[in-house]
């Protein structure tokens, strides 16, 4: 490859991957290497290509993976091969995050960058612990300082005493080693020694933890807490306002690490669901969909569906899967035109809406047992159906129609299979405490237990969330207490559910 490719300096914000600008995301999803950094939120990475590379830059205090200069030189030699680089940086490229170092350096190497501002620290931290860094009569500036260079650092670069004498907020970064000097200086310089200082652990995070104190005492309340580095210090009356108006660490699940054991490619909704809710989400997707290796049955009943009344579907994963399939056969919706459409629920039938598709029959208990009585209830049982399945898919819906006098086709859509790796990520998330975890079928029931070689006791030792009475009484057989189940077999209502447990139980 002769011409250089771009390089993107992301700030991909303090610690909630929400954060990240559409800017930085569209560049993320569009390079071809990702180059980033300890603290930028490490689940963006899922957002990457596929076949995108990741390099890890993790630079810490007192140990580096690779020093300044080697990134420099590494963007630039990727460039250079013609390949479209993200640089993903915690908080802001330009906030104490050496982006104009970089950028000065693929200036001069006539590589072509992009810099893509990102949420600091400086501020992201401080407004998720309810803190506003200026507000009307408390505060009309903010200062921003490194920790790095401290009171009594030899030839230091920074005036505390034009700092201390601003009268306004002063944010102090990277400086968790250093509190105590800080706060001693300031005092010094003419800060009174009670004014009130936050001191805020992984700001925005699920990890989020705040410590407020005064400057003469925060140092030792920072200690008795156990707080670490990254650390971001707010000094100011505005940290006065935080008993008003603090709000992340008030929802209701923050604080609670929840697992999320849906197929990764369902796992979005419920994932996030949790997570605005204030949770630290561990998705474990146990199982996943794959098409099958022998396709001929599906196409067989695929090439001559007028010669069914109705098309039941009982999950998204047989829609997605069977008009998959009809597009490589090249067809499309109009082999649908004769056949009235059975969805067993809401995401079946979201799934349904994507393809051009409205269901004709969605029943109100979202079950395959729900959809036979949906049929029972409005008299309208089927001459004949397909009922499109797993390939472990249970037999509940298609006996539940032979029974109502229907003559009944079933064929496998999909399979059903193991998550790779992802028994390592189980045992990890155990081993560093689940608080609720949840299940949404059968299939991840018993996929969680294999992974866990039949050990239910770690399961039992958090809440236990099952959407629905059959995935519930697949959990009780294999001696797993179940704590809630939700009135409806909805995500929404799961989330609801689990709320609502935390809610009454603090």
């Amino acid at each position: 490859m002769s011409e250089n490719g771009t390089v993107w300096l992301v700030g991909a914000g303090p610690g909630d991957p929400g954060l990240i600008t559409v800017k930085g995301l569209a560049a993320l999803r569009k390079a071809d290497v990702v180059v980033y950094d300890r603290l930028a939120p490490f689940s963006l990475l899922d957002e990457a290509d596929e076949d995108a590379e990741l390099i890890s830059a993790a630079k810490s205090a007192g140990s580096a993976s690779l020093s300044q200069s080697e990134i420099n030189d590494l963007l630039i030699d990727l460039s250079r091969r013609g390949h479209d680089v993200c640089r993903l940086k915690g908080g802001d490229p330009f906030v104490f995050g050496r982006g104009g170092e970089e950028a000065e350096a693929l200036r001069d190497a006539g590589v072509p960058f992009e810099v893509v501002p990102g949420v600091t620290s400086a501020i992201g931290a401080a407004a998720y612990a309810g803190i506003p860094v200026t507000h009307r009569g408390v505060a009309s500036s903010v200062t921003i300082v490194t920790g790095s260079e401290y009171p009594g650092a030899t030839k230091t670069k920074v005036d505390w005493h034009g700092i201390a004498n601003t009268n306004g907020t002063i944010v102090v970064l990277m400086g968790a080693t250093r509190i105590g000097e800080i706060a001693e200086g300031l005092i010094l310089e003419g800060r009174n020694a009670d004014e009130p200082v936050a001191a805020i652990h992984r700001g925005s995070s699920p990890q989020q933890q705040t410590v407020v104190g005064t400057l003469a005492d925060i140092e030792s309340r920072v200690k008795q807490s156990e707080l670490t580095a990254p650390l971001a210090l707010i000094i100011g009356d505005v940290v006065n306002l935080r008993d008003r108006i603090s709000w992340f660490d008030a929802l209701p699940l923050f604080g609670k690490r929840a697992l999320v054991t849906r197929a990764r490619s369902q796992a979005s909704t419920l994932a996030s669901g949790l997570a605005a809710q204030g949770a630290e989400v561990v998705e474990c997707p146990v199982i996943k969909s794959a098409p099958l290796e022998d396709t001929s049955e599906l196409d067989e009943v695929l090439s001559d569906l007028s010669r069914f009344e109705w098309l039941a579907f009982a999950s998204p994963n047989g829609v997605n899967q069977v008009f998959d399939r009809m597009q490589a056969m090249r067809m499309d919706t109009r082999a649908c035109a004769t056949n009235r459409i059975a969805a067993v629920g809401p995401a079946t039938v979201d799934a349904l809406k994507r393809q051009g598709i409205v269901a004709d029959l969605v029943p109100d208990n979202f079950t395959a047992e729900g959809l036979v009585a949906a049929f029972r209830t409005v008299d309208v049982a089927p001459r004949s159906a397909l009922v499109f399945r797993s390939d472990i898919g249970r037999e509940t819906l298609p006996r539940g129609l032979r029974q109502l006098g229907s003559d009944v086709a079933e064929v496998a859509a999909y399979r059903t299979v193991s998550a790779e790796g992802s028994d390592v990520v189980a045992r990890e998330a155990f081993e560093d405490k689940i608080d609720v975890a949840t299940f949404t079928s059968s299939s991840t029931v018993k996929n969680l237990v294999n992974l866990l070689e039949g050990d239910v006791r770690r399961i039992n030792n958090c809440v236990v969330a099952c959407m629905g009475p059959i995935t519930a009484q697949t959990a009780k057989d294999l001696g797993i207490r179940v704590d809630l189940i939700p009135d409806q077999q909805t995500i929404p209502a799961l989330i609801s559910a689990i709320v609502e447990y935390f809610e009454g139980n603090q």
